[in-house]
């Protein structure tokens, strides 16, 4: 999808909750998500890969999108997908900052930054890497760990972030009982990582 001024005033919304971010640094807090459709990565365990084709997801427009986020007490909204980067962000970004929102972004970075953030999580794929203008810019990285040689993967990008970006293993959900206990002995050996857990899984909450 072409990042156009025209999708800018409207982006394919697949869902918006108001929930506790559940990973990464934020984890805990009060969030408003809004998840945007299309992705061209193509991750073989993404579990919303109904967000993958924009086209079924209604257009709404920035308004319409803020004024919905309003609604709710907290001000952190966060944007994800799918792959939010498809689509250029900054009329949202700006909008909602206006509003009063923090924004975070969810991405794997396969596409250009746009918007303007107050933190990035970059969680970089290997069906599609990361573009390398966006690497300096993260705030977090964040490693799902499907099998032993993710561990190098994560090595990788993490040489690439600035010093100050935070470093996270992630265990990929269905695999959560194989690769945690290979996560919590690799954090143990090298503690510049910390353990980043899908917790409204467990909790039960979107």
């Amino acid at each position: 999808m072409n990042t156009t001024l025209q999708t800018t005033l409207s982006l394919p919304v697949m869902e918006a909750f108001y929930t506790l971010q559940g990973e990464g640094f934020h984890q805990g807090k009060a969030a408003y998500f809004i998840r945007l459709g299309g992705c061209d990565v193509g991750c073989v365990w993404c579990d919303v890969k109904e967000s993958w084709d924009a086209n079924n997801h209604p257009l709404l427009s920035i308004e319409e999108i803020v004024d919905e986020a309003k609604k709710f007490s907290c001000r952190l909204a966060v944007i994800t997908g799918g792959e939010p980067l498809m689509h250029n962000l900054f009329l949202l970004t700006d909008a909602l900052q206006l509003a009063g929102f923090k924004t975070n972004i969810e991405t794997s970075g396969s596409h250009p930054l746009s918007g303007n953030w107050d933190w990035v999580c970059l969680s970089p794929k290997k069906f599609k890497a990361p573009l390398p203008g966006i690497l300096l810019k993260a705030d977090e990285l964040k490693i799902v760990v499907f099998n032993n040689s993710d561990f190098k993967w994560a090595e990788k990008y993490a040489e690439l972030v600035s010093p100050k970006c935070k470093l996270y293993l992630q265990p990929e959900w269905d695999k959560a009982n194989d690769v945690t206990p290979m996560i919590i002995d690799y954090i143990k050996a090298n503690p510049q990582w910390q353990l980043s857990l899908q917790i409204h899984k467990y909790i039960n909450v979107p």
